[in-house]
């Protein structure tokens, strides 16, 4: 989780899912405590796309990775923009 801090990022469900629509996610976060339904759909494009994914324990967590004072579901490492 390391990466959250130091590469480019996304946050949230919305904007991570987008990103993934594009094939620019190299590696998914997900929060074990978040909703299912707003994590199911990202996790099985996930999924079908080969992106790596990893689980982290809770969304509080997850959004102290990322440098954000709240709680987030998802995240991702993106693909620098060239």
């Amino acid at each position: 989780m390391k990466r959250l801090k130091t590469e480019p990022k996304v946050v949230g469900a919305k904007q991570t899912l987008k990103y993934l629509e594009k094939d620019m996610v190299l590696v998914l976060y997900l929060a074990k405590d978040a909703e299912k339904r707003v994590t199911d759909p990202i996790f099985e494009l996930a999924k079908q796309k080969n992106i790596e994914v990893m689980f982290v324990d809770s969304m509080k967590l997850l959004g102290d990775a990322c440098s954000i004072e709240v709680k987030t579901a998802v995240a991702g490492i993106i693909k620098r923009e060239v």
